[in-house]
C-alpha cells in the first residue's frame, strides 16, 4: 500500500471525525503540501528511520520555522503511529526523528502608554464595530471568541459574560466565509466577570445597534476575522502605534490583570488556559516585575 493512500484514509476516516473541520482542514492541506510530494509514493512498508529523518531535515531547510516543522512531522508520526496499530504498516520509526528545536514565541504586548491611546481613539470615534478591542484588552478574549459572541452570552444582571463558542474565516467557493464552532479547547468554555465600566459601554452599544452579534459586521452573522483584523492595524497605524497582532491584545489584558495583583490561577481561568502552568510559563516576564515590586516591599521592613 502506497503511504500517500493510507495517509488519505487516515485523515478521512480517523482525523476528519475526531477533530474540527479547522483542525482537518489544516492537516489535509499540510499533507498534500509537504508530505504527499515527498513521501507519497513510498511503499508504507519501506519508509525506514533515515529516510524519515532525511524529511526532517529537508522540511527545516524550506524555511520553515521550527513550529512549522513540528506540525508537519506530527502529522506523519500520528498516521504512522495510527497503521501500525491496525496492522497495515508492519514497522512504524516515527519516534526515531529527531525534530528541530522550538523556541516559544515571545509575548507582545502593548505599554500602558499606547494602551491609552488605544482606549481614547474606540471611545472617542464612539463606534460599536470598535469596541470589541476595548473588550479584548479588558477580558482576554480570542479574536475568534470575540466574534462570535451574542447578546445572549452576556448576562447584565450578573455582570458577567459566557465564553461557550468561537469562529474562524474559511476559504469556500473562492472566498472567505464566517464559520462558527466550539471553543478551542473545553477548558475555553468559561465564564468571565466584566468591569463595571465594560458592561456600561455594553450596554449602550447594545441599544444602538439592536444586532444580535456584539460586534456587528456587514452581514447578519457579525464581522469577519480577517476584516476585523485590517480595522485594527487601520487604528494602529492611525494612532502611529508599530504594528502587532490582534492577539496582542489578549497579552495585553493579561499583562495588566499580573501587575495590579490578580493571581495566575484566577487569570488562568479567564484566559482559559488548560492549566495555571501554561499562564505561568507565558506570563513570567511579566510576574518578574510584580515579584520585584513585592519584594521591594518587604525589603522595606528592613531597619
Amino acid at each position: 500500500m502506497l503511504y500517500k493512500d493510507w495517509l488519505n484514509d487516515w485523515l478521512e476516516f480517523y482525523v476528519k471525525i475526531s477533530t474540527k473541520e479547522r483542525t482537518y482542514v489544516k492537516y489535509r492541506k499540510q499533507a498534500e503540501k509537504y508530505i504527499i510530494p515527498r513521501l507519497g509514493d513510498y511503499d508504507v512498508n519501506s519508509l525506514s528511520a533515515v529516510e524519515l529523518q532525511k524529511f526532517s531535515v529537508n522540511l527545516s531547510e524550506l524555511s520553515l520555522s521550527p513550529n512549522s516543522v513540528n506540525f508537519v512531522v506530527a502529522i506523519l508520526k500520528s498516521s504512522l503511529k495510527k497503521g501500525a496499530a491496525l496492522g497495515i504498516v508492519s514497522r512504524q520509526f516515527a519516534d526515531a526523528i529527531v525534530r528541530p528545536k522550538v523556541r516559544s514565541n515571545k509575548v507582545t504586548c502593548f505599554s500602558k502608554a499606547e494602551q491609552k491611546k488605544i482606549e481614547r481613539y474606540v471611545l472617542e470615534k464612539n463606534k460599536p464595530f470598535l469596541f470589541g478591542i476595548l473588550l479584548c484588552l479588558y477580558s482576554g478574549l480570542r479574536i475568534g471568541e470575540l466574534l462570535a459572541l451574542t447578546w445572549e452570552d452576556i448576562d447584565f444582571n450578573t455582570g458577567t459574560m459566557m465564553i461557550t463558542k468561537s469562529c474562524h474565516d474559511s476559504w469556500v467557493k473562492n472566498r472567505y466565509v464566517k464559520v462558527f464552532d466550539t471553543t478551542k479547547t473545553q477548558s475555553s468554555e468559561r465564564v468571565i466577570p466584566l468591569p463595571k465600566q465594560i458592561i456600561s459601554h455594553l450596554k449602550n452599544i447594545r441599544r444602538q445597534t439592536g444586532a444580535r452579534f456584539v460586534v456587528t459586521g456587514k452581514s447578519e452573522y457579525g464581522a469577519e476575522i480577517r476584516s476585523y483584523q485590517r480595522t485594527f492595524s487601520i487604528v494602529l497605524n492611525k494612532l502611529h502605534i508599530s504594528h502587532k497582532g490582534f492577539h496582542s491584545l489578549r497579552h495585553t489584558f493579561a499583562t495588566r490583570a499580573l501587575e495590579v495583583g490578580m493571581d495566575v490561577k484566577t487569570l488562568s481561568e479567564i484566559l482559559g488556559h488548560k492549566d495555571p502552568s501554561v499562564t505561568l510559563r507565558r506570563y513570567a516576564h511579566s510576574l518578574i516585575e510584580h515579584k520585584t515590586e513585592m519584594m521591594n516591599k518587604v525589603g522595606r521592613l528592613l531597619v
